[in-house]
């Protein structure tokens, strides 16, 4: 038997203690007779990603993931096979005028002790990798701007930054005269500040302007307390010219 190095051993994530199937993450995936901590071994190789069956499941009964029926069995799956979508029966869609109301609020998980990563403290007190760039926008205007950019930094820079695994364009499609006082609109505001200023980007936006439009990049950029009330009228102010 081929003993397996500790950081190449075989894991996956279930998502919810209901799950019958869990999520591959190994780089590659794993070979078939892969053995996981609990036991599990694999009888085809899994992708990573990709589904594996914990359980035997027959046929016609249900898949469950996130604790929910993603489908139903095709045909019977062995334990530690690869779950692929051709094994697998749609359930049917609710009617639109019945749909209910989610109200199951998951319990707050206990805090993990004595656990590390390899990540940076940001200025504002969070945590993360930093080992991608992302770049964002005002509007939709500038995007070939922006994709000219990732173009070249893709092509001049990140060779010489080996640690930085790749950059990504945040873009959106707001347009130059999107009315951003107009009520509920700080919610895809405060949804493109957010993805700016993501952790593992450094906790701080980078972010391209025309100077023309509305949202302006200081509206992105928003330095100050990062659990600002985002309908706060500042955040719509129009920088008179």
């Amino acid at each position: 038997m081929q003993l397996i190095p500790h950081q190449d051993s075989p894991r996956c994530i279930r998502l919810n203690g209901a799950d019958n199937v869990a999520v591959v993450v190994n780089d590659g995936g794993v070979p078939v007779g892969a053995q996981f901590e609990d036991g599990l071994v694999t009888v085809e190789a899994v992708p990573q990603s990709h589904k594996v069956a914990l359980v035997d499941i027959g046929e016609g009964e249900p898949v469950r993931r996130y604790g929910q029926i993603i489908g139903y069995a095709l045909e019977p799956i062995q334990r530690g096979s690869w779950v692929k979508e051709t094994q697998l029966k749609m359930p049917s869609a609710p009617p639109l005028d019945s749909l209910p109301r989610a109200t199951a609020v998951p319990a707050g998980l206990d805090p993990l002790d004595g656990y590390t990563f390899e990540g940076y403290r940001n200025a504002d007190g969070t945590v993360g990798t930093r080992n991608i760039l992302g770049i964002s926008t005002t509007v939709q205007c500038v995007t070939g701007v922006l994709e000219h950019a990732v173009k070249r930094i893709r092509d001049e820079l990140l060779p010489k930054y080996p640690n930085v695994d790749d950059v990504v364009a945040l873009t959106h499609s707001y347009g130059c005269g999107v009315a951003i006082n107009a009520r509920d609109a700080y919610i895809p505001i405060r949804t493109v500040r957010n993805l700016a200023r993501n952790p593992n980007l450094g906790g701080e936006a980078l972010v391209i302007s025309l100077g023309c439009e509305k949202l302006q990049a200081e509206q992105v950029m928003h330095e100050g307390d990062p659990s600002v009330d985002l309908r706060d009228p500042w955040l719509y102010r129009l920088q008179e010219s």
